[in-house]
């Protein structure tokens, strides 16, 4: 018996498994968008990507965290700025009931008026939250 051996076969077929295995690699690559995907790649490299990765995740998380505190702090500013206004209110109508011309009638017109904003006022505190947490009480 006698075994024949194709050494261009052999050669050809080594060098196909080669190609197979370097496009799979590119493969892998290409479908990850990373150079390093695997340890076996760059160990280093890995560890500071991972490192990198890492610390660009926790500076988002920053940048999250900032934009909700602007959010509260805008929510809280336009609720100060709208109390403040009726506070200017009620202070002009005080200035007006103090008046020597201002009737009894005039004056308990002006209470109620009073009343009513301070109820608003009280209204904007209690019910200025942000996410569920109230804001100005």
């Amino acid at each position: 018996m006698r075994i024949n051996t194709n050494v261009s076969s052999l050669t050809a077929q080594e060098a196909s498994t080669n190609t197979n295995k370097n496009i799979s690699t590119s493969l892998e690559k290409l479908s990850s968008g990373l150079r390093i995907n695997k340890a076996a790649d760059d160990a280093s490299g890995l560890a500071i990507a991972d490192k990198l990765r890492t610390q660009a995740t926790s500076i988002n998380q920053g940048i999250s965290n900032g934009n909700s505190a602007v959010a509260l702090l805008q929510i809280t500013d336009k609720s100060m700025a709208e109390q403040s206004s009726i506070l200017d209110t009620i202070k002009a109508k005080l200035i007006q009931a103090n008046t020597d011309t201002t009737s009894v009638a005039g004056r308990t017109a002006i209470a109620k008026d009073i009343t009513k904003l301070l109820q608003q006022l009280n209204n904007i505190g209690e019910q200025t939250n942000y996410n569920g947490t109230n804001l100005l009480q």
